[in-house]
């Protein structure tokens, strides 16, 4: 295949992997949804900037020893789970109140951190990130090619955020979300929670 086929390939299979529902789509579709576009996009900002680290790792080769590195690997999906955990302990709470409780000034770069860090303790973004380099590189690939690739899959990465963003910060869902935000936080809660004692229990029984 030419540069650009290959490109197109890991392109196509990272955005299948991408768009699919997990912890970061839902998360970024409940900030919007609760506080608005803005929060939303720098959310999305922060989940891709999270996806790149893993996506340098993946690419440098490092993934593969991270892969083969089971203590340090399964240290980092039990923090992950843990985390996954506390958002769905905040959602659990916000589903319990029966006021929805919007803060006055929110720091906006709180938001972008949220993002970081959630995409940063989910130690499986990196194989998917290795699932879809593989569909198109190979050891004699040039570093300029695996480069272009991953900048292209981290592009897309936040188009998908930024899509889930503008989409749930629509006034009509938004306006959804307020009348049904008790069963929704309630879903979302128990969503974070199964994804969260999955990764635990992967790092347990690794």
């Amino acid at each position: 295949m030419t540069g650009f086929e290959n490109i197109l390939a890991i392109a196509l299979a990272f955005f299948v992997v991408t768009v699919s529902p997990g912890p970061a789509n839902i998360t970024v579709a409940a900030v919007a949804m609760h506080s608005g576009r803005k929060p939303g996009l720098l959310f999305g900002l922060g989940l891709s900037v999270g996806l790149g680290g893993w996506g340098l790792v993946a690419a440098t080769g490092l993934g593969v020893m991270l892969q083969g590195t089971s203590y340090l690997l399964s240290f980092l999906k039990f923090a992950g789970g843990l985390y996954l955990l506390w958002l769905a302990v905040q959602s659990g709470r916000s589903a319990l109140r029966k006021a929805d409780i919007t803060e006055s000034s929110p720091e906006q770069g709180r938001w972008f951190r949220r993002g970081l860090i959630l995409n940063l303790s989910n130690p499986k973004a990196v194989v998917a990130w290795m699932a879809a380099l593989s569909m198109g590189l190979s050891r004699e690939t040039e570093v300029s090619m695996v480069a272009t690739a991953t900048l292209v899959c981290v592009g897309l990465g936040f188009v998908n955020y930024a899509g889930y963003a503008m989409t749930f910060s629509l006034p009509g869902i938004m306006g959804g979300y307020r009348r049904l935000r008790r069963w929704i936080d309630g879903l979302v809660a128990g969503l974070f929670a199964l994804a969260g004692l999955s990764l635990i229990r992967s790092a347990v029984t690794r």
